[in-house]
């Protein structure tokens, strides 16, 4: 570590220097930052949960609340990196406050959203900025704050909060939605803020460069480009596949040709070149003398670029794993978003006690061992939820596979965040962090788009294939493929609602017959995708073997 860097940063009042290790004023930018991470990690899930009652109040579509979705993911990943320079440019602080600020203009917009633009504005644009900015300083914080078993004890905090509040959502979503109003959602994300903001006086008031920084505007413009064509390419995905066409591409009313690729083909691979072309221009940059949005050193610090990958792996399985269990239980059991998030809590409790209360393990057992074990832990988790996919399932029967994944999932975060972070100069940490969750947020993009595109493909086909063995038909892969997709057209029959609405217009028979298409359907496909989830898990076994050592900490 720096050591001048980190003098400088503390002698603001930062806690690490002067502060007692049982005091509030010690412990306060570990709430702060720990708030600030929750409301930026149950904005999406609670979201996910209100469309249908967002759709009816501001008489919109599903598509168009979808969009403001995936548009608040674009507008964060695009500037994360960023987001994360800032806390060298500004005191840190002053920084946060500012931040949360302009979190609260957003998420109070939103919240008195009198239609879909207002919405946008508010939630999409002005939120999806503001945590763009948040998520990166919640780790830089703590890493100035903190040092040594304290520091990992608040990383651990972090990693329990950011897993807990992803399953937390739907919970509170459901509650607000059911029993009050979805706007009640981003009202009490106005609460927490002010509650925050109250935490944030115990942070550091310098930032983390004793010089004044300009941001790197060549650097931001690439990175902005080149994260913005990645996501919008996954995001497409889902619906026009991922290397071959499946239907037409179109923008307004001007259909592209795309030489029969599907349009995440070309985004994905530009966004790569982009990429390619950004880390030439930081090289540039640093040769110069300059101060690059992301110093390249970082990119050829082994344990540090080990770190980033096993954590992006571990997002992508997270973000699967978040986007498929609501998903069948909602539609296949029947379970209201209430009653998912009740479905779901001992994952989140597992997560969030395991990553506090196994930080100090190091001193016994390697860090990497750790992670190893978690990750197994997380396969077991998800291989156990296989055995349990069933229509009828109770809360009960999910409560072990839930907290085997949960467990895993608090064990790996506890050691990998700060394994990660801390293998980095202290002048470099703001940087680290922006580059840590910009791939974090990538890791979720894919593992939502791979996981949920997978999900639904196999029930949309498993549902046609249901129809013609009923019926006794035959048809060609293509026509079986053109049958897929006029389902998906016709309605989003992935939801018990839209079931419903489909069965309703048909004879009883028919309407027998397919509902027990539709429930074969989604069984099976839950059960290929965790089938699925659980080959991702491997890949993140697999990709931590990258990581250094296999010593313990027996340090204070």
């Amino acid at each position: 570590m720096d050591a001048d860097a980190n003098a400088h940063v503390l002698e603001g009042g930062g806690a690490a220097a002067t502060g007692s290790a049982g005091g509030l004023a010690y412990w306060g930018p570990a709430v702060a930052v720990s708030l600030a991470m929750f409301i930026g990690v149950i904005d999406s899930t609670l979201m996910n949960v209100a469309i249908p009652s967002i759709v009816a109040d501001l008489d919109t579509t599903v598509t168009v609340v979808q969009g403001a979705i995936s548009f608040y993911a674009m507008v964060m990943a695009a500037l994360i990196l960023p987001g994360g320079k800032l806390s060298s440019m500004y005191g840190i602080r002053r920084l946060m406050t500012a931040t949360l600020l302009v979190y609260g203009v957003g998420t109070t917009l939103a919240a008195l959203s009198w239609n879909v633009v207002v919405l946008y504005v508010g939630w999409s644009v002005i939120e999806g900025a503001a945590a763009a900015v948040l998520l990166p300083l919640t780790f830089t914080v703590l890493l100035v704050s903190y040092e040594g078993a304290d520091r990992a004890k608040a990383l651990g905090i972090l990693a329990g909060v950011n897993a807990a509040g992803a399953a937390f959502g739907p919970l509170l979503g459901g509650a607000v939605t059911t029993f009050a109003s979805w706007r009640w959602g981003f009202g009490v994300e106005v609460l927490i803020v002010l509650v925050a903001l109250a935490f944030v006086r115990y942070l550091p008031e310098e930032s983390l460069s004793e010089t004044r920084t300009k941001l790197d505007v060549g650097g931001t413009l690439l990175s902005v480009v080149g994260t913005t064509a990645l996501v919008a390419g996954v995001l497409l995905a889902g619906r026009y596949g991922w290397i071959s066409a499946r239907r037409p591409f179109a923008v307004g009313d001007v259909r592209l040709d795309l030489f029969g690729a599907s349009p995440t083909v070309w985004l994905v691979g530009f966004g790569i070149v982009v990429f390619a072309a950004f880390v030439q221009y930081e090289r540039r940059v640093e040769r110069e003398g300059g101060s690059p949005l992301v110093p390249v050193r970082l990119l050829s610090n082994g344990p540090f670029t080990a770190g980033i990958a096993t954590n992006a792996a571990r997002s992508l399985v997270l973000a699967g794993f978040i986007f498929v269990v609501p998903v069948f239980l909602q539609s296949g059991a029947g379970y209201t978003a209430f009653e998912t998030g009740v479905a779901m809590l001992p994952f989140s409790v597992a997560t969030f006690v395991a990553s506090i209360f196994t930080t100090d393990w190091r001193r016994f057992v390697a860090p990497k061992l750790l992670i190893q074990g978690g990750v197994v832990l997380m396969g077991l988790g998800v291989l156990a939820l296989v055995s349990q996919t069933a229509l009828d399932a109770t809360v009960a029967q999910l409560a072990v596979p839930m907290a085997l994944v949960g467990l895993g999932l608090g064990f790996v975060m506890a050691q990998l965040i700060d394994m990660t972070l801390s293998s980095v100069d202290q002048r470099d940490s703001a940087a680290a962090s922006g580059l840590l969750n910009a791939t974090m947020m990538l890791g979720y993009s894919f593992g939502t788009a791979i996981v949920g595109t997978y999900l639904l493909r196999g029930f949309y086909g498993g549902a046609v294939d249901g129809v013609l063995t009923a019926a006794g038909a035959g048809v060609s892969a293509s026509d079986r493929g053109a049958l897929v997709i006029a389902l998906e057209d016709a309605a989003e029959t992935a939801t018990k609602e839209t079931q419903r609405a489909v069965l309703d217009g048909l004879a009883p028979a028919q309407r027998e017959l397919l509902a027990d298409v539709f429930d074969a359907a989604i069984v099976q496909a839950q059960r290929e995708t965790l089938l699925l989830l659980a080959l991702f898990v491997l890949l993140v076994l697999l990709v931590s073997t990258l990581l250094p050592g296999g010593e313990t900490d027996s340090g204070p």
